[in-house]
């Protein structure tokens, strides 16, 4: 069985995005990974290739933003084109995944190897919010998606690069598992998100007007806790964040009792919350 890895990226310094513990997290169950790396305002192309691994091949492209948001979706496929294994694991810029689960993502393409009717693997999500130790789980943010996909030619990326169909535009058959996407986009610097879907083009001004106030930190209290560890790629990100330590001191005072935080359980809340908890 053989396994590529793929991702593009581009203006990861500027966007503060963990691009390279991105990669560096599912590198060690990839034969090969392809990095679709779009002409940057910084310095993201010697970011990538600092990365000392032989797996690693990285393409150099020019973005179309006349496309607007579906771009992303140009350029996924670009290197998904290029991927040469039989599983094809997908991870954006802001993604990380857990090394606990590695062994277990492993071994379940293994077990589907020929397996034709399963196309894909599903995870769940962990979009942290404001601080590494809360996330959103209300209406509005997906909490599901495939990042490991069949490599047979017929998958696509759709939904500005968010999850892949067939070509023909129907879902994938997938099999779901409790494996964790670490989903750190939100975490801080909401602005440069922001600016980031505008610069693509996909949101008009008054969108992002609209939206803004639905993005203010505010009162951490108002999201779910994570009790859980992160990555060890993620550690010196997590170290440095203060907003983050300040917020893990108070949950550690506030939780002593907490079963979930003695034993630092990976856990996420089952309720979906149907009202956003921001207005």
């Amino acid at each position: 069985m053989k396994i590529s890895g793929f991702t593009v990226v581009r203006n990861a310094i500027r966007y503060d995005y963990p691009v390279k513990e991105s990669i560096l997290s599912v590198l060690p169950v990839c034969d090969e990974f392809i990095i679709n790396v779009g002409k940057s305002d910084d310095d993201t192309l010697n970011l990538i290739k600092s990365i000392d691994s032989p797996k690693i091949k990285v393409i150099e492209t020019e973005w179309d933003f006349s496309r607007g948001m579906s771009e992303l979706e140009r350029q996924t496929d670009k290197a998904l084109e290029l991927c040469s294994g039989d599983w094809a694991f997908y991870i954006q810029a802001d993604e990380v995944v857990h090394e606990r689960d590695l062994n277990r993502l492993k071994k379940t393409m293994l077990k589907y190897l020929h397996n034709e009717d399963v196309e894909g693997i599903r995870f769940r999500w962990m979009h942290f919010y404001g601080s590494f130790y809360r996330y959103r789980i209300d209406a509005g943010w997906f909490q599901k998606q495939d990042r490991i996909i069949r490599n047979n030619g017929n998958i696509r990326s759709y939904s500005e690069a968010w999850g892949f169909r067939r070509k023909n535009g129907e879902p994938i058959n997938t099999v779901k598992l409790r494996c964790f996407i670490y989903h750190y986009g939100w975490v801080k610097k909401i602005g440069f998100k922001i600016d980031n879907a505008q610069e693509m083009g996909g949101r008009t001004e008054a969108f992002i007007e609209k939206i803004k106030p639905k993005f203010d930190f505010k009162d951490l209290d108002k999201f779910p806790v994570y009790f859980g560890t992160h990555p060890a790629v993620m550690r010196e990100k997590v170290v440095a964040h203060f907003p983050s330590q300040k917020d893990w001191a108070n949950i550690k005072k506030k939780y002593f009792w907490s079963p979930l935080l003695w034993f630092r359980i990976r856990y996420k809340t089952f309720i979906r919350r149907k009202k956003a908890l921001v207005k």
